[in-house]
């Protein structure tokens, strides 16, 4: 690998890592403070959520607000929170006093396995079909992708999801809407977050494969005598790769805030779902724990994506060149 190569690789590893340590610092402090201006009682919310409503009253909630000393100012319970963040100690669950750092750690796996999956399967749907209507602009295939385009991406991911799992899972019996032991719970959250994106890929893969077909790499090779075919798979299709990945990169943003809704819905046990009921319980740590997740999800995503700009496009290796 070369000097150049080296240094970009290096500047990519350290603009992320500023935006870990930034994420870290800000999204904590917001969603320590939003959640302590909630009006109600926080201590009754923590004791309800340990013991159930029907056996909580004044005294139990006293005793949980002592406990964990929720009268203490705002000021000072955030210098500790920022301390033990320091020490890359998320704290302990206020309702099940179990680790931040072990809750989130099951919670993380199950939104990487959905996010994972609904990537490949919008890769699956999206991207063939852009392709298709890229080569025959306004025909079957164009039309499908415009109306599939439309007609979802303004659908709501929690109605698209109903609608899911009415059909699939209600009238036609193919997927199951609840935990299964087979693991087939995990296609129809996935199936209703991929739509939506896979919508955009479409539309996105349509105008960039469009745009290469038409660049002077392929009239050249199609005036050296290959094919249509061969010219779209050998120079059209890694030239539209580029604006495809970056689009991804941008609406990653949607997939993370999808998997709240799609994760409750569907009761899949992701960081979503748990940041769900973590806001309900008023439990500051896992709050902050899911944010965190969250956000480093996406970071991880894009770095993933970063990476494969930078590896598949010599221009973001030269001197000077920006990440965006």
């Amino acid at each position: 690998m070369s000097s150049t190569q080296t240094s970009a690789w290096r500047g990519l590893l350290l603009r992320r890592a500023i935006q870990v340590l930034a994420l870290l610092l800000i999204i904590g402090s917001v969603c320590f403070l939003m959640v302590r201006a909630l009006p109600g009682d926080m201590a009754m919310r923590i004791a309800a959520s340990r013991y159930g409503y029907d056996f909580v009253g004044s005294a139990a909630a006293s005793a949980v607000a002592q406990e964990l000393q929720l009268q203490r100012p705002l000021w000072q319970a955030w210098l500790e929170w920022l301390g033990q963040l320091l020490r890359l100690d998320l704290g302990q669950s206020l309702v099940s006093g179990e680790a931040v750092w072990h809750e989130m750690a099951h919670h993380l796996a199950a939104s990487l396995d959905l996010a994972v999956t609904t990537l490949i399967l919008a890769m699956l749907i999206g991207l063939p079909l852009g392709v298709a209507a890229a080569v025959r602009p306004g025909g079957v295939a164009d039309r499908i992708a415009l109306l599939f385009a439309v007609v979802l991406r303004a659908t709501p991911a929690f109605l698209l999801g109903i609608l899911l799992m009415l059909l699939l899972a209600v009238h036609w019996g193919m997927l199951p809407a609840a935990h299964d032991d087979q693991g087939g719970t995990l296609w129809l959250p996935a199936l209703t977050l991929a739509l939506g994106l896979a919508a955009g890929l479409a539309r996105i893969s349509r105008s960039a494969v469009r745009e290469a077909l038409a660049s002077p790499a392929c009239e050249f090779a199609r005036s050296k005598g290959l094919s249509d075919f061969q010219a779209l798979l050998r120079h059209a299709l890694p030239l539209a790769a580029l604006p495809v990945l970056a689009y991804l990169g941008v609406h990653l943003v949607l997939l993370v805030e999808g998997t709240v809704v799609v994760e409750s819905l569907f009761a899949w046990p992701g960081v979503g779902h748990a940041l769900v009921h973590a806001v309900f319980a008023r439990d500051v740590p896992v709050i902050q724990g899911a944010a965190l997740s969250m956000g480093l999800l996406f970071i991880l995503f894009n770095l993933l994506l970063d990476a494969l700009m930078l590896a598949i496009d010599p221009r973001q290796r030269k001197p000077g060149a920006s990440d965006a």
